[in-house]
């Protein structure tokens, strides 16, 4: 369901309490997407955040997406009780709408490099514009069905080979397009394609991935040799549709 948020000038798919599917600006906006040079603790990301938003005059509302880095995959009740101090953040900034999360979320953890604690990399927010595409930031997704946070929901869950994760990649690909259609929005329209697994996708990368992206596969994709946020999920992407990208 996509819900208007009047506050933060962009509308966004409803969906669970530590993030919502994604986000899409309403006319008059457009999506910004920033990133850190490297991550920054959690804590002090937020303050930078808050520090930026002040400095474009945009409001604390206009955050619409966030992305995490962790030093490695939680089990499902460790994410589970992270989740609670980051909601609670979002909360004592009066973003939530209605008891209800806006803000779109990827959460990975890097298989080399990884941050010693959890840690802020980049962040996408509203402000005015006078383009007329639209632009939006679709959260990352892993192989778990919408609305679930359960182990045994995970598809082939436990299962690396070769038929498997081209099941699961599949199955988030189902995903992306799900979203993008109900942010009234298509892959021609993406910009940015990001994928996040620590297993070869190679053998059906162009099958499963950039042929079903049609036009939007000109741009090629990203990968990042990271592993999702929980235990026994393998694969991970995000997507988002953003014309302006910079680096705090």
């Amino acid at each position: 369901m996509l819900v208007p948020n009047p506050k933060g000038n962009y509308a966004f798919l409803q969906g669970i309490a530590p993030y919502s599917g994604g986000a899409v600006a309403e006319r008059g906006y457009e999506v910004v997407h920033a990133r850190f040079a490297q991550p920054v603790p959690l804590n002090e990301g937020f303050e930078r955040v808050k520090k930026h938003l002040i400095a474009v005059k945009r409001p604390a509302q206009a955050l619409c997406g966030m992305e995490l880095r962790s030093p490695k995959p939680f089990t499902f009740e460790g994410f589970n009780s992270f989740n609670a101090g980051y909601i609670q953040v979002l909360k004592d900034w009066n973003i939530f709408l209605d008891g209800v999360n806006p803000v779109a979320r990827t959460n990975i953890a890097p298989e080399i490099g990884a941050p010693p604690v959890p840690s802020l990399y980049g962040f996408s927010y509203t402000t005015p514009s006078a383009r007329r595409e639209r632009t939006f930031i679709v959260a990352g997704a892993g192989e778990l069905p919408e609305g679930s946070l359960k182990p045994e929901d995970v598809v082939r869950r436990g299962e690396t080979s070769n038929e498997a994760l081209r099941e699961k990649t599949r199955f988030v690909m189902g995903l992306m397009t799900g979203r993008l259609q109900g942010l009234g929005v298509d892959w021609q329209q993406v910009t940015v394609t990001e994928v996040y697994t620590v297993h070869s996708i190679c053998s059906f990368l162009a099958a499963e991935i950039i042929r079903p992206m049609g036009r939007a596969g000109i741009h090629g994709m990203t990968w990042h040799y990271s592993r999702p946020p929980i235990v026994t999920i393998e694969y991970e992407m995000d997507v988002r549709g953003c014309h302006r990208e910079i680096v705090l």
